[in-house]
């Protein structure tokens, strides 16, 4: 299904609608689990002359995403929080006054917490979903949005702009396998980092 996903957006890169396409792509991604690094590869090699502005894109989609997913985890907090929290499903993995002292060490490490989570290919929306529901500030998490997928999408394309044809046959034959890879390197990193 996602080979014919790749394919079928793939097919726009040369479209008028290319850019239309890729954005929905990159907002959708930090909404559900939609590996699209792979696309932006995709297109970075095929029109290197558009890969800083598809960079571009990809950046301001994906955080837009985010800022949708921290409406909805603000909104389930305001709404549903306690229920939530207290839930015998919920409880079954964390217990609700665990829940809120991660919330309050989410508050005082926001900045490190959002620029961590926002750069390797752990889903963008578990670190979205989870600072509206503990009620992150706005503005440092739009910020930290902005900085740390633009770093990403980026450098994603400047890498994939100086060995296109090599890294678009790689990542479209084993996107799975790099993505496994890149996060086994940064678990490991945290790992080092924390202990």
């Amino acid at each position: 299904m996602l080979k014919r996903l790749y394919a079928w957006t793939g097919s726009y890169v040369y479209s008028k609608y290319a850019e239309l396409v890729l954005g929905i792509l990159f907002y959708i991604e930090a909404i559900i689990m939609l590996p699209t690094d792979p696309m932006l590869v995709v297109y970075c090699a095929k029109r290197k002359d558009k890969a800083m502005r598809y960079a571009a894109i990809a950046t301001i989609a994906s955080a837009l995403g985010g800022l949708t997913t921290y409406a909805l985890g603000y909104y389930l907090w305001v709404h549903a929080g306690e229920q939530i929290i207290h839930h015998p499903f919920i409880t079954f993995f964390i217990k609700p006054e665990t829940s809120k002292q991660l919330c309050t060490l989410y508050k005082q490490n926001e900045w490190t917490t959002l620029l961590i989570a926002g750069i390797p290919p752990i889903p963008f929306k578990a670190a979205t979903l989870t600072a509206g529901f503990c009620q992150i500030s706005l503005l440092p998490f739009i910020v930290c949005c902005c900085i740390v997928r633009g770093i990403r999408f980026f450098l994603m394309a400047w890498i994939t702009v100086q060995y296109a044809s090599s890294l678009s046959q790689f990542a479209q034959r084993h996107r799975w396998l790099v993505a496994m890879g890149a996060v086994s390197g940064v678990l490991i990193i945290a790992w080092r980092w924390y202990y």
